[in-house]
Order: C-alpha cells, then sequence, then structure tokens
C-alpha cells in the first residue's frame, strides 16, 4: 500500500493539465478531488499535438490504446516560406520519433484528448481511488487559517478542505491571485484565430488536395505573422492557427469572433494556396489575444501549487503549454506519491526544483520564436531558411533532442516501456 494514500488533493482546473495532474497523482494512490468552475467539463473545437515529452507522460498512465483509437499520426514537421509555398526545413516523425524517443508525436481533437484522460480519471477500474469531479466550482477564496490544510471556497459557499491544493486554473489563474503571487502576465502583442476546416471541402479543391497526400505538422514562416495547420480524426477536419499582430480595433483584449474574411485578408499577400485553404473555413472562428508569463520560479507557497499556464504560461510558437502541463502533473505526482503527509513541503519544493527552469527554458524558446518564425524577408531570414534546411532539429534555442526527452521521471516501474513490443 502506497504512502501517500493517506492524503488528498485538490486540483482547481479541470483542463488538459489539471485533469493529467489528477490522473497521475491517482496512480500514486492519492485521493483527488477535481474543481472546475464551468458547468459541465469538456474542450473547445480546436486541435492540438502531443510531442513526445506529452505522449510519454500519457503512455505511462496506461493510455495508449485508447490515445491510439482518437489520434492522427503526422509524418512530418514541415516549414514553408510565405511566398510560395517552398519548403525550408522538415523533420520526419512516425516511425522516427517512437523508435528515438520512445513516444510518438501525435495530433488530436482537443474534446476528444480531453475525454479519454476524463474517463481514466474517473472509471471504477482504474488503479487508485477514482477522482471526484465537480462542476460549476468556482473558487472565490483561499482559507488558509490551517497552513497543513487549506481551503478552497467556491461561489456557492461550499469549503472543500484538503492536504495540497494545486492551482491548474489557467492563464488567468484565480489561485495564483488569491496566494498573493507577482503578476507576471505580459500581452505579446499578437492575437491567434483558431478554426477547424472540413476536410472534405479541402480534398475537394485541387488547390488544397496537398494536404492530403502525406500528413504533416505544417508552421508557414512570414514577415510578421506565421500560419499552422495540421489534420485531425483521420483528415476529417484540419485545425487552423494563424498568428498575426493585434489591432487595436479589435477593442478590449479578450476573446472575439472573428469572419472568414478576416482570416483570408490577413494572408492575402501569401501563397494562393495559403487563403485557398483560409477561405474554406465555414464554422467559428475564434480570435484571442496571446499572453505570455515572464519566467518566475516562485510556483509554491505553504501546500498551494500552481500547474501549467498558471505559473509558466508560453506563447504558443513551441507548440509546448499543454505538453508541459503533463510534464508538470507527471513530476508532481512523483514527487507527492514518494511521501506521507509530513513530507508533502519538501515534495513540493522538488516538484519546483525538477520543473521551473525546464518550463521556463520552454517558455523563452517559445518567446524567440516570435521573431525567429517571422524574420522580414532579407539577410535574417535568409541565415535562417539556411540553418533549417541543413540541419533541423529544433527552431530557436532548444533542440528537440532535449525538449522531446523531457523532464527525466522515475522508469525503475515503467508499464508503458515493458509493454512497448507488442506495438
Amino acid at each position: 500500500m502506497p504512502l501517500s494514500q493517506s492524503y488528498e488533493v485538490t486540483v482547481v482546473g479541470g483542463g488538459l493539465g489539471g485533469l493529467t495532474a489528477a490522473l497521475a497523482l491517482r496512480h500514486k494512490g492519492l485521493r483527488v478531488t477535481v474543481l472546475e468552475q464551468a458547468a459541465e467539463l469538456g474542450e473547445v473545437g480546436a486541435g492540438i499535438q502531443t510531442a513526445p515529452n506529452a505522449s510519454r507522460v500519457l503512455m505511462r498512465l496506461g493510455l495508449r490504446k485508447q490515445l491510439e483509437a482518437i489520434r492522427t499520426e503526422p509524418q512530418d514537421q514541415v516549414r514553408r516560406r510565405w511566398q510560395d509555398g517552398s519548403i525550408i526545413g522538415l523533420t520526419p516523425l512516425g516511425r522516427r520519433v517512437q523508435e528515438e524517443f520512445n513516444a510518438p508525436y501525435w495530433h488530436y481533437h482537443r474534446a476528444d484528448l480531453h475525454r479519454t484522460i476524463l474517463h481514466a480519471c474517473t472509471d471504477p477500474l482504474g488503479p487508485g481511488p477514482a477522482v471526484e469531479i465537480v462542476t460549476g466550482a468556482r473558487v472565490v477564496e483561499l482559507d488558509r487559517t490551517s497552513p497543513d490544510r487549506p481551503v478552497a471556497v467556491t461561489a456557492d459557499g461550499t469549503r472543500h478542505e484538503t492536504d495540497v491544493l494545486v492551482g491548474a486554473d489557467g492563464i488567468h489563474s484565480r489561485v495564483r491571485d488569491l496566494i498573493g503571487a507577482e503578476d507576471t502576465l505580459v500581452f505579446s502583442g499578437d492575437m491567434a484565430f483558431r478554426t477547424l476546416i472540413p476536410g472534405e471541402l479541402l480534398q475537394a479543391d485541387p488547390a488544397t488536395r496537398f494536404l492530403f497526400d502525406r500528413y504533416q505538422s505544417t508552421i508557414w514562416y512570414g514577415p510578421g505573422r506565421h500560419l499552422v495547420h495540421y489534420l485531425i480524426r483521420g483528415g476529417e477536419w484540419l485545425n487552423i492557427v494563424g498568428c498575426v499582430p493585434w489591432k487595436d480595433e479589435y477593442g478590449e483584449k479578450t476573446t472575439f469572433s472573428g469572419t472568414t474574411e478576416m482570416l483570408v485578408d490577413a494572408y492575402a499577400e501569401w501563397d494562393d494556396r495559403a487563403p485557398a485553404m483560409l477561405a474554406k473555413a465555414k464554422g467559428d472562428i475564434t480570435c484571442f489575444p496571446l499572453y505570455h508569463r515572464r519566467r518566475d520560479p516562485n510556483w509554491v507557497d505553504g501546500r498551494v501549487a500552481l500547474l501549467g499556464d498558471a505559473c509558466h504560461a508560453m506563447l504558443p510558437y513551441q507548440a509546448q503549454g499543454a505538453s508541459q502541463a503533463m510534464e508538470d502533473g507527471a513530476v508532481l505526482a512523483e514527487e507527492l506519491g514518494a511521501v506521507t503527509r509530513e513530507g508533502i513541503a519538501g515534495a513540493l519544493q522538488r516538484y519546483v526544483n525538477r520543473r521551473a527552469r525546464h518550463a521556463g527554458m520552454v517558455q523563452q524558446a517559445s518567446l524567440r520564436n516570435q521573431v525567429f518564425y517571422r524574420f522580414p524577408d532579407g539577410p535574417d531570414q535568409q541565415a535562417r531558411d539556411a540553418k533549417l534546411g541543413e540541419r533541423y532539429d529544433g527552431e530557436s534555442d532548444v533542440s528537440y533532442d532535449w525538449l522531446w526527452r523531457g523532464t527525466p521521471l522515475d522508469t525503475s516501474d515503467d508499464e508503458s516501456f515493458a509493454y512497448r513490443h507488442h506495438h
């Protein structure tokens, strides 16, 4: 019987980071409650990538089979030039990544990935005590009168007393504010368009049919803006994320709905294939300002710890936001799972020691890519393209070898590695 069975952890926030942490903690025998402010748990209509560092965390939680049923596997990561769509850099993914990193690079619909992790959290037959999910639970106050038993108070007055409280409540974290952590949020000057385009429309048009020749994860580099796309649900949808400078005419810096016309206009000067693709956007187009946090290693205050965007929100320019939150969850569970209640303070400190610098380096690399992806045509752009054409193992500051190996985890009892030869 694990030492840790005797205490409880409350996670605020039921997104991908919070649920992965809850599942990893469950596997260590802890009793976990997730408080989610939304009336029902779910994810937005969008795509998400798990690089090998995040896939490895999910595989170790016993999810390989469930993920294989919902994933789409890109064969390469491709960088294209804005003007003519020519390929600047290409990194093989697919089998190479599975062999080299012992974990895949996969794409999903966010809702499918979220549902899979949620099911594993609540499945009565899974290892450890099933996670309790409380929806419609917006945390408005922390009562820390008893330092060893923090209490999260929700809007309806319910008190959730616990041994460890984890703030996995996103970029505008309420838990972060309630412990009085410094406001480290910085506006990037950018916004993102996010939408899903029906695959059948793209397949029917000779200009966009190339997307189905070989499944790839693509970024187009251009002056002052860039464009990301990849197929999900086996080609049912093309996930699009376009990152462009924010315009003051959008008003308050909050999320709003965009139009197909806005999206096409943003890339009108580009290679014809880009606007041809974007013109087919029919459903919701969500536009949101992009914020990030400055690096800051203060993630813990007493028995309260932060995780994911609450402590290291990053620009999406390394496609690592959710992946880094999943690594947080894995490391937090390793540390808390190895101690009794008396050892919690030390475990939380080790969690920060193992994760803060690592996530900070990814934050920094994501920020530098804001410039690196978008050089105006000229000497910097030519030098970048030459470098990527020669040897493409990562972009600005961090190599894929470092990034995709992730934070070293204790693999001494690793089931996923034991079973790998069946795949």
